[in-house]
């Protein structure tokens, strides 16, 4: 792993109230559902679904979904594979699918693509940090916690080499020659 340092981005208050307005839009868009299935993509996503669903008042099952498409590297792929899916059939619910960050927008369209096939009856995204200068698939999330530069960024469940999940902050990675 290269020698880096994390400058804070976005401090842990910001992100906090940011997630509980998220919160409220998603309540109001769902509002007549039986059932939110809220499917988190690990394992960026793992703190922020944790933090969003505690502040949904909607009645929520919450399912996770394992796709990767950079392993240890700081650029995507652009493959992607399921490393883990859902314990439960969505067919006929109403999903929110919760991304960490988009970036290219490989993962989010392969995994929406995976999920529509299912049959839901609605299917929404929501993602806490949305990078569209890198965009190379045409999509934009429902809901955006935050829309950032092209910065590699860790911290809030988001990692480097799987180190700074635990920060919670989200920081941009500097790295040192």
């Amino acid at each position: 792993m290269r020698r880096h340092v994390v400058d804070e981005m976005i401090g842990e208050e910001t992100i906090a109230a940011r997630v509980a307005a998220l919160a409220a839009e998603i309540d109001a868009h769902f509002a007549d559902t039986e059932k939110l299935v809220v499917i988190g993509l690990l394992r960026g996503a793992f703190v922020f679904v944790a933090d969003l669903a505690r502040k949904l008042t909607v009645p929520v099952e919450i399912d996770f979904l394992e796709a990767s498409s950079y392993g240890n590297a700081t650029e995507s792929s652009r493959e992607v594979r399921v490393l883990k899916d859902l314990r439960a059939g969505i067919e006929g619910c109403d999903v929110l699918l919760v991304e960490d960050i988009v970036d290219t927008g490989h993962t989010l369209s392969a995994v929406l693509a995976l999920l529509r096939a299912r049959g839901p009856a609605r299917l929404e995204t929501c993602a806490l940090l949305d990078k569209p200068s890198r965009r190379e698939v045409a999509l934009t999330p429902r809901w955006v916690g935050f829309e950032i530069p092209d910065a590699f960024v860790v911290g809030y469940g988001i990692d480097y080499a799987q180190r700074h999940r635990n920060r919670p902050a989200i920081g941009t990675v500097r790295f040192i020659d």
